[in-house]
């Protein structure tokens, strides 16, 4: 979001600490300081270098899970009702689809109740190592039926979007902003996520920047990750262009700053795919993941996609080919992590702007729907299984689609605590408030009790974990949560809220990194304080985008500001 307003940082801390005007905790700098920002930068991927990781991120690696996360994206909204196929509601299932019905000659039966078409046969050896789990009717109230809204609320949890409305930061955006509070000026070694396709989704989007490391295209990444470089510099390429010196001047800058280059170069250079899989554009992608992963690259959240799934006619040819392009690889994939044994750390799921309808249409395909599976792929499931209630296909709504059962940000609150080990309060926070009901996928960081779910599957679910008394980091339900506040002058302020008399310091850098010079470095007494920063900088500044980095005894946050 880009604003000409000024901008105003609110700094609360958490109000039970025992010595509170000596000391900040971690926790609270960064959980109970609100600080509002202004605009969408790339800089941490694009602009600055990376450095090591400051103590406060080094705690926070410490604190989380080495797990990793792959988001697949199956764009155009996948049908759910040739996916995971009701045996126990066929009959309704068929006549509903006369034409583009799948047989139950061509169902690959996983339990008494579902089953999968035999097209997606690859992934039967997952379910039976417990690697596999769908879960039923996801979706959320009012879903839209809209590609570019659906994407969007799947990507900011807003249910309140609606058009080119709604917040524009995405979950895992939120999720990184907490983690990387410094970081347009000191960005993680290795990228925090790194994403293969960049249209339309705000997954990975903070309020300062995007945080993954994003390619248009399998290509490029590949590119990357095999010269260490995101443009050739071969000198054939410019011996006959006119301005070929230039050009190459221009691609070696764009290399420079693309400082992640280097680092996936020399992931993918440690690792090795050992299994050979397909060639097509969705299986190189997760082929590439793999040789990242095995080579200890250090990312913990991936995004891949699929297109084509908008099937509204010629649906069962295409949706064929989708799915089994999709099961032989996820399978292909987990068996190359399986000889290094990191099958384990490695969590995938599947997300679509929305389902499909019940009814067939007249084209051999289906309309824009609602509800939809989702599903989970690897051996931290820890058993396979159906999870929730299949909505009924006897009672859709007045257009024909399937009503949701399970809320998708309740999968999303739970793959953040329960595998990415992130604090329950936090998670709520990046889910907006949405109130924390965990799903017994198979996994257990917070030592929660899973509500009662129906669970159909092949083997027993694992139990839930003995010891309720795993931290969950309590004091961060009392964070103060800040909405940004702009005031009407028209000269660039920084507005702090000290509760406690403390040293502060701020500097203000260009968007190269530079050191413009001291905002301010003093003792700062209990209570609000407005900062100018014209009149407080030794020298006029140019109109433009800044950055202001706040120390408050050993902690920093960043944030950017414009100038007008």
């Amino acid at each position: 979001m880009c604003s000409n307003h000024n901008i105003n940082t609110h700094i609360k801390l958490d109000e039970e600490h025992d010595q509170e005007h000596k000391t900040w905790s971690r926790r609270s700098f960064m959980q109970a300081l609100g600080i509002a920002g202004s605009g969408s930068m790339m800089l941490g991927s694009n602009m600055l270098s990376a450095s090591a990781p400051s103590p406060l991120t080094a705690a926070l690696a410490e604190a989380e899970s080495d797990n990793i996360l792959i988001l697949i994206r199956l764009s155009g909204g996948n049908d759910g009702l040739s996916t995971i196929i009701p045996i126990n509601q066929y009959d309704s299932y068929r006549n509903a689809r006369p034409n583009i019905f799948i047989p139950e000659s061509k169902i690959l039966k996983l339990t008494d109740e579902y089953g999968v078409p035999t097209y997606m046969n690859s992934l039967e050896p997952m379910w039976q190592e417990g690697q596999f789990k769908a879960v039923h009717g996801v979706g959320y109230q009012g879903q839209s039926l809209s590609h570019f809204t659906g994407s969007d609320i799947f990507a900011n949890t807003d249910l309140t979007t609606t058009g080119f409305d709604g917040l524009d930061t995405g979950w895992m955006g939120r999720h990184f902003e907490n983690c990387f509070p410094e970081y347009i000026l000191n960005p993680p070694e290795a990228p925090a996520a790194i994403q293969i396709g960049n249209f339309g989704s705000l997954v990975f989007q903070g309020e300062e920047t995007n945080y993954a490391f994003v390619t248009s295209n399998i290509d490029q990444l590949e590119e990357i990750a095999e010269t260490g470089l995101q443009y050739s510099l071969d000198n054939a390429l410019f011996d006959n262009c006119m301005y070929g010196d230039q050009l190459k001047f221009l691609r070696g800058v764009a290399n420079i700053t693309y400082e992640y280059s280097g680092k996936i170069h020399e992931a993918y250079e440690r690792g090795q795919n050992q299994v050979e899989y397909q060639n097509n554009g969705f299986a190189r992608q997760l082929a590439l993941l793999a040789r990242l992963i095995k080579g200890n690259l250090g990312t913990k959240v991936y995004m891949i996609s699929m297109g084509g799934f908008d099937t509204h006619g010629n649906q069962p040819l295409a949706h064929e080919r989708l799915m089994s392009t999709l099961s032989i690889a996820v399978n292909n994939f987990y068996e190359d992590l399986a000889f290094t044994e990191q099958d384990d750390k490695v969590l995938s799921m599947t997300f679509s702007e929305f389902g499909r309808r019940i009814f067939e249409n007249g084209s051999n395909g289906t309309d824009h729907g609602k509800a939809a599976p989702t599903l989970f792929f690897g051996s931290g499931l820890n058993g396979s299984a159906f999870v929730g209630d299949h909505p009924t296909l006897d009672n859709p709504d007045g257009r024909g689609n399937l009503e949701f059962t399970m809320d998708f940000r309740d999968l999303y609150a739970t793959v953040l605590a329960e595998w990415l080990c992130v604090p329950i309060p936090l998670v709520e926070q990046h889910l907006l408030g949405h109130a924390y009901s965990p799903i017994n996928l198979g996994f257990n960081c917070s030592g929660v009790d899973f509500p009662d779910i129906t669970v159909s599957d092949g083997s027993p679910t694992p139990p839930t974990p003995d010891d309720p008394n795993v931290p969950t980091n309590p004091e961060l339900a009392n964070a103060v949560i800040h909405r940004p506040f702009y005031p009407t002058q028209s000269t660039p302020h920084i507005y702090l809220e000290m509760p406690f008399t403390a040293h502060v310091d701020i500097q203000l850098y260009n968007i190269l990194g530079q050191n413009m010079g001291t905002v301010f470095n003093e003792m700062m007494l209990e209570g609000a304080t407005e900062i100018n920063i014209r009149e407080r900088m030794p020298s006029n500044l140019s109109t433009g985008k800044y950055i202001y980095r706040i120390t408050v005894q050993d902690q920093k946050l960043a944030k950017s500001i414009m100038v007008a």
